[in-house]
């Protein structure tokens, strides 16, 4: 049994990470596509051909039996196209989040944010209204420069953090969605600023999703990152996160094959 991880960018390692914690021993096999980074403010349409061409490389070169979507961006608008094509389990980032978030809040007042597409798609709204809760969304374009720049902390990433959260934490909310796998790196400044917050994201929930399929994921612990540009805040945040998995370079041109 593999896992297949795909994102637009770096984010996703925080994914992988997660994933390896519980599951050391599985074939996991990663692909950033950092040529056509940021997807957050792709059309649909390019979201899904993007989408699409990611999940296609690793089912191929990998047999992959399992696909982890860890883009909100990618898990908003390309799932069920993925689960169509591939005709295997695929795991998105946004339900699980929900759930969990559904779970811990006292209020039923919930915050969300993420990339511009993430928000505009209000794939979070939808499924937290529908479970009765009270939604307070917000775009925060500047968070994943801050973290691609290495910026996770100071007093800098505070000021921003605090100019895009204060108008919705006015509002009540006593969870926080962060909508976007790049946001986990500023949770610790999150909660210097507002220690109150339940806050929830991918690497929270994934595993147990995983786990819900209930198919074996005892292997060869083959690992390794896949690439498609260079790309120099990849690199420190992988070397952070995950310094013994090895990476790749690969040509966009053996991803664009659709």
């Amino acid at each position: 049994m593999s896992i297949g991880i795909f994102d637009s960018g770096i984010g996703g390692l925080t994914v992988f990470k997660a994933i390896l914690k519980d599951f050391p021993d599985a074939d996991i096999f990663y692909l950033g596509d950092t040529a056509r980074v940021p997807y957050g403010n792709k059309s649909k349409e390019t979201i899904i051909r993007y989408s699409l061409e990611c999940a296609t490389f690793l089912k191929k070169n990998f047999d992959i039996n399992l696909l982890i979507v860890a883009c909100n961006t990618a898990s908003s608008y390309a799932v069920e196209t993925l689960k169509n094509y591939l005709n295997i389990p695929v795991i998105d980032v946004i339900n699980p989040g929900v759930e969990y978030a559904l779970q811990v809040s006292k209020t039923k007042k919930i915050g969300v944010i993420g990339t511009q597409a993430t928000i505009r798609s209000g794939s979070y709204q939808k499924l937290l209204q529908k479970n009765g809760a009270k939604v307070y969304s917000k775009p925060c374009p500047l968070f994943v420069p801050l973290v691609e720049e290495g910026r996770i902390k100071g007093q800098i990433t505070r000021l921003i953090i605090k100019d895009y959260l204060q108008e919705i934490i006015d509002e009540g909310i006593d969870t926080l969605i962060l909508g976007c796998t790049h946001y986990p790196l500023l949770k610790e400044e999150i909660l210097n600023l507002y220690p109150y917050l339940n806050i929830v994201d991918s690497t929270n929930t994934i595993n147990n999703y995983i786990k819900k399929f209930s198919v074996s994921l005892q292997n060869n612990s083959n690992q390794k990152i896949f690439i498609t540009d260079e790309a120099p805040s990849f690199y420190t945040l992988k070397n952070l996160l995950l310094p013994e998995i090895p990476l790749e370079k690969v040509e966009l041109s053996q991803i664009c094959t659709l």
